[in-house]
C-alpha cells in the first residue's frame, strides 16, 4: 500500500530552523500535488504549503516568505524548508498526497518551537 513517511521534526527554539521530509513509496508520485498540513492541539488540520505536479506551490498566508515547499521527484519526496520559526507554528506535521480522488496521508511529524 501507499506508504508516506515524514521526518525532520523536533524541538528547536524560536527564530531556528528545521526541514521536514516525506518520502513516499507505491505511488506515482510525479503526477500527485503534495502538500504539509499542521494540526495544533485542540485544533483543525490546516494547509501550510502545497505544490502540483508542474511545480507551483501555494502557502498559507502565516508562513509566507518564511517556509518553502520543494519537491524531488527522482527521490519520491517532498520537503518543508521551515525558517524563522515562531511558537505558533508548534503542532503535528502531516504530508499529504492528492491526485484526483486519491488522497493519502502520513503519521505526522512532531514540530516544537520553544519561545
Amino acid at each position: 500500500q501507499v506508504q508516506l513517511v515524514e521526518s525532520g521534526g523536533g524541538l528547536v527554539q524560536a527564530g531556528g530552523s528545521l526541514r521536514l521530509s516525506c518520502a513516499a513509496s507505491r505511488i506515482g508520485f510525479s503526477i500527485y500535488t503534495m502538500g504539509w498540513y499542521r494540526q495544533a492541539p485542540g485544533k483543525r488540520r490546516n494547509l501550510v504549503a502545497s505544490i502540483t505536479s508542474g511545480g507551483s506551490t501555494n502557502y498559507a498566508d502565516s508562513v509566507k516568505g518564511r517556509f518553502t515547499i520543494s519537491r524531488d521527484n527522482a527521490k519520491n519526496t517532498v520537503y518543508l524548508q521551515m525558517n524563522s520559526l515562531k511558537p505558533e507554528d508548534t503542532g503535528l506535521y502531516y504530508c499529504n498526497a492528492r491526485f484526483q480522488d486519491y488522497v493519502y496521508w502520513g503519521q505526522g511529524t512532531q514540530v516544537t518551537v520553544s519561545s
